[in-house]
């Protein structure tokens, strides 16, 4: 948080690849704009509304135990620095307008990646799609997930295709319970056989690789997942 730690100031409205990111515990930032309304007068301190929510047996929220910080990656017209770390607060996703009316209050699109394009053909976050795709999305809940001290990226899978003959979209696949993730998402293959692979934490502890294999069958996109994936899947919290 020290301005000496600043190595290059973004104006408003820069873009930029994000290429991971981190939770850190929350810190009160006086010098920073920060549109969420910290420092409104009167407000209670977050210790306060923490405290609040415990005696209320309500869940712990993201946004109240931590920040979040995004690796990025610039333009080199824009600065020589071949990454560096953004404060999160100041930071907006552009989700897809075709995919972005799909998003729920409680449910944030953290990654996403088109599977009807070509594995080299790169969809950027400010890049403009020509028309509607099928897509691979991961999506997190505002709940602290935290295990030994580490938050998953993401707990929700979703897997939406766009039926030009109905011109709609329909939902292919999607996780029936919370899981617990860490990116990269990788999809692999060429044409509508499609492959996406994450990892996910096993209810013994460890991190496994799976793999979830995208076909189409006749007019309709497919998903077959591995077929122990329940076993990686947590009741929904209500």
């Amino acid at each position: 948080m020290s301005t000496d730690n600043i190595l290059f100031r973004l104006a408003s409205g820069s873009t930029f690849e994000i290429m991971t990111w981190k939770f850190v515990p929350k810190q009160e930032v006086s010098d920073v704009d920060d549109s969420s309304g910290d420092r409104t007068p009167g407000r209670a301190s977050r210790n306060e509304e923490i405290e609040a929510a415990k005696e209320a047996n309500e869940p712990e929220k993201l946004e109240e135990k931590y920040d979040i910080w995004y690796q990025v990656k610039i333009d080199p017209s824009i600065s020589p620095a071949p990454a560096g770390w953004l404060f999160g607060r100041q930071v907006e996703l552009q989700i897809p307008s075709d995919i972005v009316f799909f998003q729920q209050n409680n449910r944030k699109f953290v990654s996403w990646q088109r599977l009807d394009t070509e594995s080299r053909d790169r969809v950027g976050m400010s890049e403009k799609i020509g028309s509607p795709g099928n897509w691979v999305i991961l999506t997190r809940t505002n709940q602290v997930k935290q295990i030994d001290g580490v938050e998953p990226d993401f707990d929700g899978i979703l897997v939406l295709a766009f039926d030009k003959y109905d011109q709609g979209f329909y939902t292919v696949w999607r996780s029936s319970g919370d899981v617990w993730g860490q990116m990269p998402l990788l999809v692999e293959g060429q044409g509508d056989n499609k492959t996406f692979t994450l990892r996910l934490r096993h209810p013994e502890g460890r991190i496994d690789e799976k793999r979830f294999v995208v076909f189409r069958d006749k007019n309709r996109i497919r998903v077959t997942p591995p077929e122990d994936v329940a076993q990686y899947m947590q009741s929904k919290s209500r």
